[in-house]
């Protein structure tokens, strides 16, 4: 690790992050097993059968709703939380840099905005917490998260809606627009994975996300006493090239073949019937590849929590030989290779001082 990848969570929001990510995980898999049974035989046989598909989506959309309402309060409660949550809420510098971005994709402007500077060099003093594609990203996950949860409770009851609307019709619009979240969301994942696992400075897992920020090597000691964040001895994994270009085709197939197979069935960009025909085989394909992007982001996250428990015990190593020697611990500065080439496993896509 080097101060580029520097904290951003506390310990509690990295468990969150790792629980929530299981849970919708959970829930792509059986929703888009029941949507496109025909495609995923295979994952519904996995899982005992259409009856055992839908326990299981339950299941996971009811822990959805106890994760959010026990960290929604929690996240009030603590000072500390409602102090950052200035930090994610938009701002006229976000709008800028907005400006400045389309400007700098462009060749019309030099550099990025500092409002948007989250990978490009900076100290961790010199970068924003969230940059405003962070909040964007926080803000339609949270949306679309409480959107899914209500209409999920309330197509899941579906007579109940029948009734008081007086029209079958009326549940069958719930069930096509928690379909169109479950679609939006779906491509904001895969991106989201491609983004977090295959930037070249953290390739292929983003610790930030991981290890809580009171245990970067940047929140030991002075920050000001480092001349550079360590960027230039990044170095590009040599698989990080053809795995990039790989994954980025996946997500690509995978997004289109899931709108076009909703199409096909009836609907924009959902399906407009419970029962669907029978798939093409070049949909299945293409559905079974995006499953495979979804399954790789679940493997990443829980691969980050093994390096997670590697790095935290790597630590407290080196804290007791601090203790005991009496000097100072070489990952303050995060320039150990052998304290932390176990840790990030030539994360870093780049990674590791020569």
């Amino acid at each position: 690790m080097t101060n580029l990848d520097h904290g951003k969570f506390s310990r509690a929001t990295t468990l969150f992050h790792s629980l929530l990510a299981l849970t919708v995980f959970m829930l792509f898999f059986t929703g888009y097993s029941v949507a496109f049974h025909d495609e995923l035989w295979w994952l519904v046989s996995l899982m005992g059968g259409t009856r055992g598909v839908l326990a299981v989506h339950r299941l996971a959309g009811f822990t959805l709703i106890v994760l959010t309402g026990v960290w929604v309060p929690y996240m009030l409660l603590r000072s500390a939380s409602r102090s950052n949550f200035t930090d994610i809420l938009p701002a006229v510098d976000d709008v800028w840099a907005f400006v400045q971005d389309v400007k700098f994709a462009l060749g019309w402007a030099d550099e990025r905005h500092s409002a948007a500077k989250q990978f490009a060099g900076n100290k961790a003093g010199e970068t924003p917490l969230v940059s405003y594609i962070g909040k964007g990203v926080i803000w339609i996950f949270t949306v679309e998260l409480v959107l899914l949860m209500v209409t999920g409770v309330l197509i899941w009851r579906k007579p109940l809606l029948i009734g008081y609307f007086n029209s079958p019709s009326a549940a069958m619009a719930f069930v096509a627009f928690h379909g169109l979240l479950g679609v939006i969301m779906l491509m904001g994942v895969m991106f989201h994975t491609f983004e977090h696992g295959f930037h070249p400075a953290f390739y292929p897992v983003e610790m930030k996300a991981f290890v809580p920020k009171d245990r970067m090597p940047n929140f030991h000691g002075d920050p000001d006493e480092y001349d550079t964040t360590g960027i230039e001895r990044l170095r590009l994994k040599p698989s990080w090239r053809w795995a990039t270009n790989v994954f980025a085709i996946m997500v690509v197939v995978g997004i289109a073949s899931v709108l076009l197979a909703s199409i096909d069935y009836g609907g924009y960009p959902v399906p407009a019937f419970l029962q669907f025909n029978e798939g093409s085989l070049l949909r299945t394909v293409g559905i079974n590849i995006g499953m495979l992007v979804l399954l790789v982001g679940l493997l990443l996250s829980v691969y980050g929590n093994v390096l997670r428990t590697r790095y935290r015990r790597q630590r407290e190593r080196a804290d007791e030989a601090t203790a005991t020697d009496g000097g100072s611990p070489e990952l303050a500065d995060g320039g150990s290779r052998d304290a932390t080439e176990g840790a990030d496993g030539g994360h870093g896509g780049a990674g590791d001082p020569p």
